[in-house]
């Protein structure tokens, strides 16, 4: 039988979809490079090209994610008739969504992503998606300085600042991923809202506004996030 002789990109997204499915399936430390070479027929070699290291694997499917997010989302943040703060609530809104469809999966990586010895993966894999959103939300801020709802001289800093705030998450993500674990899922749920409104309360107090214009967090979606049948 010939070889079939394929392009590095679609090899490439083939590792990424096979990475994807196990990642969700079995979760990201039961994943091993054997696993994912095998569902993708590729010999370890041909792995390795593509990517140095299952770290750099999750990095790269991070960034894919964060880009097709921000493509389903591209005819909201397009739409002129909505003003800045309309299309920032979209952006969180649209990230709400996803987690809240894929939360078992979701979780499990976080689990692993936001464990304290894990921190140089976490934060690699914020870079690759800050790399990705960092830029719409430049463009949403500079609009919104335009039309005079927004107070931030440097939208690029302030988009990159709003996105660190991202960073705070994890150690409470992970406590409150433990705590739904054990059982204790109110109070988990308790832990994550309050920071999820005090991360809101932060964007609106950066950007001048209002508390609770932007809607970072809704009811129902830390316990959505935190008690969805992982079976």
């Amino acid at each position: 039988m010939a070889r079939v002789i394929k392009s590095p990109e679609i090899r490439s997204a083939e590792l990424l979809d096979c990475a994807q499915r196990l990642f969700f399936e079995r979760g990201y430390n039961n994943t091993t490079v054997n696993d994912i070479i095998r569902e993708a027929g590729l010999s370890k070699g041909a792995f390795y090209h593509y990517f140095p290291s299952k770290e750099a694997l999750l990095e790269a499917l991070a960034a894919r994610v964060a880009r097709e997010s921000m493509e389903e989302l591209r005819p909201i943040l397009d739409d002129r008739s909505l003003d800045a703060v309309e299309r920032l609530n979209a952006l969180f809104a649209g990230s709400r969504r996803f987690k809240r469809e894929l939360a078992p999966q979701i979780r499990r990586t976080f689990d692993v992503v936001f464990r304290p010895e894990n921190v140089v993966l976490f934060h690699r894999i914020d870079r690759a998606v800050t790399e990705v959103a960092a830029p719409v939300i430049t463009e949403i801020i500079a609009e919104g300085n335009r039309a005079g709802r927004f107070d931030a001289p440097d939208p690029q800093a302030f988009a990159e600042m709003l996105l660190q705030f991202r960073l705070s998450l994890a150690t409470v993500m992970h406590r409150a991923i433990q705590q739904a674990e054990a059982g204790d899922i109110d109070e988990a749920v308790r832990v994550l809202d309050k920071r999820l409104r005090l991360y809101g309360i932060a964007v609106d107090r950066v950007l001048k506004l209002p508390d609770g214009t932007i809607k970072v967090a809704e009811p129902g979606f830390a316990r959505a996030l935190l008690a969805a049948d992982t079976s």
